[in-house]
């Protein structure tokens, strides 16, 4: 059956990137890779969860993990990833200011949603055509979509790092239940852990 399901790498205190993200430090100041070396350094020893990662038939994003801007677009920038984004599958950004779909080389287009997290999942599970949709990032995205009991399957990476401040996941997400699936894995870089989420009645 089809799942939202959710990857973030995060530090063991709760950060997804540092404060004052930018074009010249997009995961925010002093971060660098200190949350994805294992993707770097260690790939064929996570490379079932790094396939896992881009398994999905879609993906939601929020404007900040696409493009460093605020404002209007700049539309000579077309992502953090070079001409073939490692999605090869429909991408929706949330974002306040429209603009026109964007294709990719190996299947990635991107698709700029201006009505909102709700309007942006529908879109992501018609154009998953019954695979799994993912909620991308960064935090405060995937925090909305915990808050609205959108996300079945959380999969956090924690990294030996504590940031200390910056993006926090898990911020106003209410109140949650995770359920762990299967036993934790990983490296000395990065801990592996999925939970199936419960939204608690109350």
């Amino acid at each position: 059956m089809s799942k939202v399901v959710c990857d973030m790498s995060m530090s063991v205190d709760g950060f997804v990137a540092g404060r004052h993200q930018s074009l010249d430090q997009p995961f925010g100041e002093g971060v660098g890779d200190r949350l994805h070396q294992w993707m770097i350094e260690e790939p064929e020893r996570h490379a079932a969860v790094i396939e896992g990662i881009t398994a999905a038939g879609a993906f939601v994003m929020g404007r900040n993990m696409f493009d460093p801007g605020r404002g209007d677009w700049d539309l000579d920038w077309s992502g953090w990833w070079g001409e073939e984004p490692p999605y090869h599958a429909p991408v929706f950004v949330l974002t306040h200011h429209p603009r026109g779909p964007l294709t990719m080389r190996g299947g990635t287009t991107f698709t700029f949603v201006t009505d909102g997290i709700e309007a942006a999942l529908a879109q992501a599970r018609e154009a998953a055509g019954g695979r799994d949709v993912a909620i991308a990032g960064g935090a405060a995205t995937v925090n909305q979509y915990l808050a609205a009991g959108h996300i079945d399957e959380l999969r956090l990476h924690v990294a030996p790092v504590i940031l200390g401040r910056g993006e926090r996941l898990l911020a106003g997400a209410g109140d949650l239940t995770l359920e762990p699936l299967g036993a934790p894995s990983g490296t000395g870089l990065v801990t592996h852990l999925t939970y199936r989420v419960v939204r608690d009645a109350g």
